[in-house]
C-alpha cells in the first residue's frame, strides 16, 4: 500500500471548464457529499463561481466533509502578450482562495495552481488533438511569449502567496506533445514551474495507443512532476478518433477518455514509479462525465475501487 493521497475533481461531475461540453451541472454541495462518500479525500476547486469564493464558506464546505483542497486549474491564451496581465490576475485571484483555504497540518501539502494553456480556443489545435505534427506548433517567437508569461504568472503566484504553480500538458492547447512539454520545460525555470502529469492527455497526444508511452513520460519528466492527474485513454475511440478526423470535444463526447483501468493506461506501472520515485503529492482522478455517460458518483466509486486493486 502507499500513502500517496487520492483526490478526484469537478470535472468528475460534469462540471467542466470547456462552453462546448457543459450539460446540465450537479450542485457543487451534491458533488463534495458524493466525491467524499466514493472515497476520495481532496478536491480540486473546478472552474471559478463553481463553489464558493469566499474562504471562510469554502472552509466550512471542506472542513464539514474532511476534505483538502489541493489545486485549481487556471487557463491562460499564453501565446499572446496581451493576454498575460489579465492570466495573471485571474490566477492571482484564484491563489488567494487556495492560501487561504489550505490545510496547514503537520505534513499537508498546499494546494497549487494548475495553469494551462486556454485549451480548445485554438481552431487547428482542437482539430488536430491526438495527432498534431510539429508544424502545428508555436513559432520561436511565440514560444518565448509562451514561457515568459507562464513564469509571470507563476512569479506572482509565489510572490504574493507562496504557493507553487505546476503546468498542465493538453490537449488541443499548444503545449500537448511529448516534444512540446519538453520544449515548454526547456525554456522555463524548474524553480517557478512544476509540471501536471496527466496519464490520459499524454498518451493520447503521442497519436499512439500504447500505453508504455506514459511510462516513458514519468522517465523523461519526473524531475518536475509536483502533481498528477489520472485519466484513462480508450484505444479503440482513440483510434476512431484519429482516423475520423474527430475534433478534440467529439472525441472526448465519444469517451476518449474512459473510466480507469477501460483503457490503454498502464496505471498499475505508474503507481509502481511514483512509489519508487518517492512521489507523496496528489493523485487527482479526473473522469469527464458528460450528459448521457451515466451517474457520476458510481464512476466515481468504480474508479476509486480500481485504485484500490493497484494498491492506491
Amino acid at each position: 500500500m502507499t500513502d500517496i493521497p487520492i483526490a478526484n475533481a469537478p470535472c468528475s461531475w460534469g462540471a467542466l471548464e470547456f462552453e462546448g461540453l457543459k450539460g446540465e451541472e450537479i450542485a457543487y454541495g451534491q458533488m463534495l457529499d458524493e466525491l467524499r462518500e466514493t472515497g476520495y479525500v481532496g478536491t480540486e476547486l473546478g472552474d471559478w463561481g463553481y463553489m464558493p469564493t469566499e474562504p471562510t464558506a469554502l472552509r466550512e464546505e471542506l472542513e464539514r466533509r474532511h476534505l483538502t483542497m489541493v489545486g485549481a486549474f487556471v487557463p491562460v491564451a499564453l501565446k499572446y502578450p496581451e493576454a498575460h496581465a489579465s492570466g495573471e490576475a485571474h490566477a492571482l485571484k484564484v491563489a488567494r482562495l487556495l492560501a487561504a483555504v489550505a490545510d496547514t497540518g503537520v505534513g499537508s501539502q498546499l494546494p497549487l495552481v494548475i495553469l494551462a494553456d486556454a485549451n480548445g480556443t485554438d481552431p487547428l489545435r482542437t482539430q488536430y488533438a491526438g495527432r498534431v505534427t510539429p508544424e502545428m506548433g508555436l513559432n520561436l517567437a511565440e514560444w518565448g511569449t509562451f514561457a515568459r508569461g507562464a513564469e509571470r504568472v507563476a512569479r506572482a503566484v509565489r510572490d504574493a502567496t507562496g504557493l507553487s504553480t505546476a503546468f498542465h500538458h493538453h490537449c488541443a492547447g499548444y503545449v500537448e506533445t511529448p516534444e512540446e512539454i519538453a520544449r515548454f520545460l526547456d525554456m522555463t525555470d524548474p524553480h517557478l514551474l512544476g509540471l501536471v502529469f496527466d496519464t490520459g492527455h499524454y498518451l493520447y497526444s503521442t497519436g499512439s495507443v500504447d500505453g508504455a508511452y506514459v511510462k516513458d513520460g514519468l522517465n523523461r519528466f519526473g524531475e518536475r512532476i509536483l502533481h498528477v492527474h489520472f485519466k484513462d485513454c480508450q484505444p479503440q475511440i482513440a483510434e476512431h478518433a484519429r482516423t475520423g478526423g474527430w475534433d478534440y470535444f467529439t472525441a472526448v463526447q465519444h469517451g476518449v477518455f474512459c473510466e480507469l483501468g477501460m483503457g490503454s493506461v498502464p496505471f498499475d506501472a505508474v503507481a509502481e514509479w511514483l512509489r519508487g520515485h518517492g512521489y507523496h503529492g496528489w493523485i487527482v482522478v479526473e473522469q469527464d462525465v458528460l450528459p448521457g455517460m451515466g451517474s457520476p458518483k458510481a464512476s466515481a466509486q468504480r474508479n476509486r475501487t480500481y485504485l484500490r486493486t493497484i494498491g492506491l
